[in-house]
């Protein structure tokens, strides 16, 4: 296994299972999609059911707060360790090549390894790898829970590069044909279609140096019109960012037994750049289930003179006022909380976004005991359907430019948590390369 330090990157090992096994079966969506829809995994499971699957290697989050977590998390190390033992993950070095077909458009990433020590995801950080948005460290214990005496590391991490002239990923595409084709399937429950290439060792050389081009400071001050004495950021979180805060925060923990050499000290995931056509952001929304107090007394309560609503006669209407908003008031909508549809306008918000704006109101309004939870959710659809059974409310945001990512979070530190997500829930990563972590 190759490594570069000077680009924070290893050229991995990866693990594939072995030929014959059913891949539509094998590869499961990220386990933070459709939290507060159990039907889909319940389908994901009659889907799987005896077969070689990584659902019986993750823990989908919509379980997380039920009953037999501890022996869920025993199973799946088990379970991790019977794979490898009867071989039903076969190794394969070197960097992948991967094409995700989901919703008439295609993304293209490169599987490959970050150093953790190049990362942090602390407020403020200027690390070569950074989080685009806040970390809740809350988070973190129940999933160093799982990786904690995990054999094997699976990744739904996407990470963005900024690569406007497309030297790193594209380039790789364009010499598909030369290369061998590792897998090639439909996944389940219409998310698309999945091809894998082994990327040659000449083309791994060329991904090597086009990064490398990305990473000089004078072309990285010249991109984004700063001093060339700010650090650089070449990759930036997209996707997963409280896994790759869980993989950093147990290498700090088991770094000074294990020594600098460890696997551990390395984290697979996807690279994909921000400029990839197929790649889309969609903001997420919110929910919040069973109501205790009256959210329109607290938002007035919480904005004053700044707040004002207006009621619209459907989810159209109130999804067109929210994305066509201009003007110095930010626009969100809502659904039900005793209402039907309507968009809340803020007057001298507190932040440049929306989800800036609105996100303390919510940490307060939960905290205070004003609703039993929130989720974050995808889609117009979903926060519509939510937000709209009886004691629930849905906030409907706006979305954010993709091209203003990189130059945001150099300039302002990381967004606020959930801004973004690039793309919508059946078109997340699905688990399909594991690596040895221990």
């Amino acid at each position: 296994m190759k490594i570069i330090p000077d680009l924070g990157i290893q050229i991995p090992q990866v693990y594939l299972p072995k030929k014959g096994t059913d891949l539509t079966k094998w590869a499961v969506i990220a386990c933070d999609q459709f939290t507060s829809q159990p039907e889909y995994w319940n389908d994901a499971e009659k889907t799987v059911g005896d077969a070689p699957s990584t659902l019986k290697l993750t823990f989908p989050e919509v379980y997380l707060e039920k009953p037999g977590g501890e022996e869920r998390i025993k199973n799946i190390q088990s379970t991790m360790r019977k794979y490898m033992d009867e071989g039903i993950l076969q190794p394969h070095d070197g960097l992948v090549y991967v094409e995700r077909t989901v919703a008439g458009k295609m993304r293209r990433g490169i599987v490959i390894c970050l150093d953790l020590e190049a990362y942090d995801y602390n407020k403020g950080s200027s690390s070569l790898i950074r989080a685009t948005e806040g970390t809740i460290v809350d988070r973190l214990p129940p999933r160093m829970k799982i990786r904690e005496g995990a054999t094997v590391e699976l990744p739904h991490i996407l990470v963005l590069i900024d690569d406007p002239d497309r030297t790193v990923i594209e380039a790789v595409g364009a010499a598909k044909s030369k290369l061998e084709k590792l897998y090639d399937f439909d996944l389940m429950l219409d998310s698309g279609h999945l091809t894998g290439y082994a990327v040659s060792e000449e083309l791994e050389n060329k991904v090597v140096d086009a990064l490398r081009g990305l990473a000089r400071p004078d072309t990285f001050a010249a991109k984004y019109g700063i001093d060339k004495n700010e650090p650089v950021l070449l990759f930036a979180m997209g996707d997963g960012n409280h896994s790759l805060a869980t993989a950093k925060a147990i290498w700090e923990k088991v770094k000074p037994q294990v020594g600098m050499d460890h696997p551990s000290r390395y984290a697979l995931v996807e690279i994909e750049n921000v400029h990839d056509e197929g790649l889309e952001f969609e903001p997420i929304h919110r929910v919040l289930f069973g109501l205790k107090k009256d959210l329109f007394t607290e938002l007035e309560k919480t904005f004053g003179a700044n707040f004002s609503y207006k009621p619209v006669a459907s989810a159209e209407e109130m999804v067109n006022a929210v994305d066509n908003a201009s003007g110095e008031k930010q626009a969100i909508g809502l659904v039900g909380g005793g209402k039907e549809f309507g968009v809340i306008e803020i007057a001298n918000p507190s932040s440049n976004l929306p989800v800036g704006t609105i996100q303390p109101f919510i940490d307060a309004f939960l905290k205070n005991g004003g609703a039993e939870k929130v989720d974050y959710v995808h889609g117009e659809d979903v926060t519509v359907k939510l937000g709209s059974q009886p004691g629930n409310a849905g906030i409907y945001l706006p979305g954010m430019d993709k091209s203003d990512l990189f130059k945001t979070v150099i300039v302002d530190g990381a967004l606020p948590r959930k801004t973004f997500s690039m793309g919508e829930a059946r078109e997340k990563r699905f688990y399909m390369e594991a690596r040895k972590i221990s």
